[in-house]
């Protein structure tokens, strides 16, 4: 620990994301503010292209406090790519990432920053009760991280989601990668950085509802696997291999029964459709997982922005 820590002399940077959470901003910086207030500080908050008045409601408090920052998006880019923005231009010594929801209470930020002190690069808060959450999104979480962990070359902290906090050298390692899709999560435990967790009991969110639906979740899902594994290449290849040994074995019996045991050799519509079937189904799961890999590569090559900015105030 030196003694800039020592002193608490750092800046502490939180990014914090939002879309059309107009309701949740007061309550956010009335719960934060007081936590933070006894650090040097900036919030970044990086509006992603919301339709409500999420944006004049936090120039509100950008007209009032000099360490508030505020950016936003000409339209909606995703969670991912308003963090990473935030990544960006942030200054902080340590940078932490908060929703506005307050299911992650501001209040455990000060044993984040604890960790970090004491030589933590990576401090993740992690959910140790889920029980504001319904059973759907209990079951699909722990879905998603058996999945996710099952085929991923990089191990993804369990319960994890994005509020942690980041040494500096950690923020400039994801400012330098060059991925147009990002899968924050994967990207900082790729990294190796040594990392530590604070647990806390995750609460119910204050106003509005989640932004992540059924389809935005598999879609994260398969962000994150594809990011980090070719598993599921090999995965199509093994499909294709039993397809291929099932097929060989119905020759053979079919050549057998042909030649051996005429009489007790029955055709039908049935077997033929069910190999139909089931060639057709792993060909079509085949070509969708190297569909899946090629539209990475695709977005990659195409180097496009990964957002634009339409706003940005005290930056």
């Amino acid at each position: 620990m030196n003694s800039i820590t020592m002193n608490n002399n750092f800046l502490l940077s939180i990014i914090i994301p939002v879309f059309n959470e107009k309701d949740n901003i007061k309550p956010l910086l009335q719960r934060l503010i007081p936590v933070v207030k006894n650090y040097k500080y900036e919030l970044i908050f990086v509006d992603d292209g919301s339709q409500d008045n999420t944006a004049n409601e936090i120039k509100k408090y950008v007209e009032k406090n000099n360490n508030i920052r505020f950016i936003s998006f000409l339209r909606n880019f995703g969670h991912q790519m308003a963090l990473s923005c935030g990544y960006s231009l942030t200054k902080g010594d340590c940078v932490i990432s908060i929703d506005s929801d307050l299911q992650d209470p501001p209040e455990i930020i000060p044993d984040l920053i604890e960790k970090w002190k004491k030589g933590s690069m990576v401090v993740y808060a992690k959910r140790q009760t889920r029980n504001v959450d319904n059973i759907f999104k209990r079951f699909s979480a722990l879905f998603f991280y058996k999945v996710i962990n099952f085929l991923s070359d990089t191990e993804i902290p369990t319960n994890v989601g994005d509020f942690r906090l980041l040494d500096k050298s950690v923020v400039e390692y994801l400012n330098s990668l060059p991925e147009q899709s990002r899968f924050l999560r994967g990207l900082v435990a790729w990294s190796g950085h040594p990392a530590e967790y604070i647990f806390y009991d995750r609460e119910k969110r204050f106003s509005g509802k989640t932004h992540y639906s059924f389809s935005k979740m598999v879609n994260f899902a398969l962000e994150g696997i594809i990011s980090f594994s070719t598993k599921p290449l090999r995965l199509a290849s093994l499909l294709g291999f039993i397809a291929a040994t099932l097929g060989f074995l119905g020759i053979i019996y079919a050549v057998i029964g042909k030649f051996f045991f005429p009489e007790a050799l029955v055709s039908g519509w049935a077997a033929i459709f069910v190999a139909i079937m089931f060639l057709g189904g792993v060909q079509l799961i085949t070509i969708g997982i190297i569909g899946e890999y090629i539209g990475k590569i695709y977005i990659e090559i195409q180097k496009r922005p990964k957002y634009i900015i339409k706003e940005k105030i005290n930056i």
